[in-house]
């Protein structure tokens, strides 16, 4: 008898220790999974992982609309670019149309009187200083009509406008109307746009740099690698390029650049760029032309 209510002791000392070692084992792995969990959900939500591919490019465009060299280049461009296509020009229509089958953000590139410089450098419908403000009203619907699919509008010269409050108001209350948020190309230390932009509740969205404000090879790579290092201080980088003179050149300078930027920095369209950093949605209460 005292031998069989031993063995039951020890059998139920058994079991207590098993039943505590299994619960300890259960907990390390809740543990195990808990940390697994984590770390997938740190991986797909971007944390250091991910924080090299966090870093994006926005590059534009600009002076599509006139068949200009490089266009073409940069429409099958194998990265996202966005055009800022010039209004009333023969090949207006045809670029937006194939920006637009090509998955590209599509601005009117609206021509503005600078400070220096012939106002017949500026090409049709241009928006000068002398216009009254029914005029200036009036040119940017005509641009915004004229150039199908677009999300935006930014400025072709226009240091002068852009430091004019009275002007840059009227604009930018055309472009919150009919959709369209405005990208300041920065072409004057002096603007206004950020700060209207802001108050009439629109992304204050800047350039950071010109890639081929000088025309050679050399100084594009420059620029690009400036643009690059940029991103060290800041997430998004806004730059601009052109077709024409430099067309081919720049068209060259990024595509030789997309290997090495390639799992580190992505290039996005700028309307992504409105939303992911202001959130910012269009609100039109006149018919948009973006369609």
């Amino acid at each position: 008898m005292a031998n069989r209510k031993q063995k039951r002791r020890q059998l139920k000392k058994k079991v207590l220790t098993s039943f505590r070692w299994g619960s300890l084992g259960l907990i390390a792995w809740l543990l195990t999974l808990s940390v697994a969990v984590t770390g997938a959900a740190t991986l797909s939500g971007g944390s250091p992982a991910h924080a090299e591919s966090a870093k994006k490019f926005v590059i534009i465009i600009d002076d599509l609309g006139n068949g200009m060299k490089g266009t073409q280049e940069m429409l099958s461009m194998p990265i996202k670019l966005n055009v800022a296509i010039m209004p009333f020009l023969p090949t207006t229509k045809k670029d937006a149309e194939l920006a637009h089958q090509r998955g590209l953000d599509v601005l009117v590139h609206m021509p503005m009187e600078p400070r220096k410089g012939k106002k017949e450098w500026l090409g049709p419908g241009a928006i000068t200083t002398d216009l009254s403000d029914e005029e200036i009203r009036k040119r940017v619907n005509a641009a915004i009509d004229e150039v199908p699919y677009a999300v935006a509008m930014n400025n072709h010269m226009g240091s002068k406008v852009t430091s004019d409050r009275r002007i840059m108001s009227i604009v930018l209350d055309v472009c919150k109307e009919r959709g369209l948020f405005f990208v300041d190309s920065k072409t004057d230390q002096h603007s206004v746009v950020a700060e209207l932009a802001a108050e009439k509740g629109l992304p204050p969205v800047e350039n950071d740099i010109f890639l081929d404000d000088q025309y050679s090879i050399g100084h594009i790579s420059r620029q690009m690698k400036r643009a690059e290092e940029k991103l060290e201080q800041k997430d998004i980088c806004v730059m601009i390029g052109h077709v024409g003179v430099p067309g081919l050149m720049t068209a060259g300078v990024i595509r030789d650049a997309i290997p090495r930027f390639t799992g580190k920095i992505e290039t996005i369209s700028i309307s992504d760029m409105v939303k992911q950093v202001w959130n910012w949605n269009p609100d039109p209460t006149l018919p948009t032309n973006n369609k």
